[in-house]
């Protein structure tokens, strides 16, 4: 299956990823989340990212929240409503910088978490 003109970019950056980059440290930060649906503008917002150890992260924009496993290549993204899974997929991922990139071909969604400066109020 093709995938929409849009995601190329990111997929383009994700093959140019430079080694070496990982996750930031544990801890709450303001953040940036940018998604891209087929050949439609991205989508940015602010979000709030817990990064939490073992490759564990959250992010939440407003009641929605992005529960992230990272693992060696690949990062499982569990959807959630309150209680409730919304979504569920699992797909390749890169750190650029400190912009973690992700790609859910299944439905040519792309995925840019920008991470920001650590939250005073982190633990």
């Amino acid at each position: 299956m093709p995938r929409p003109a849009a995601i190329w970019p990111i997929a383009a950056l994700l093959a140019a990823a430079l080694p070496g980059f990982a996750a930031p440290a544990a801890g709450r930060y303001d953040a940036r989340l940018c998604v891209t649906q087929s050949a439609a503008a991205a989508s940015c917002g602010a979000v709030t990212v817990d990064i939490r150890a073992a490759g564990v992260a959250q992010v939440r924009v407003s009641d929605i929240v992005y529960d992230l496993r990272l693992h060696s290549s690949q990062v499982d993204v569990v959807l959630k409503h309150g209680p409730m899974q919304i979504d569920w997929f699992t797909a390749n991922y890169e750190w650029l910088g400190d912009e973690l990139r992700f790609i859910d071909l299944a439905k040519r969604v792309g995925y840019q978490l920008q991470i920001g400066a650590r939250r005073p109020d982190a633990k």
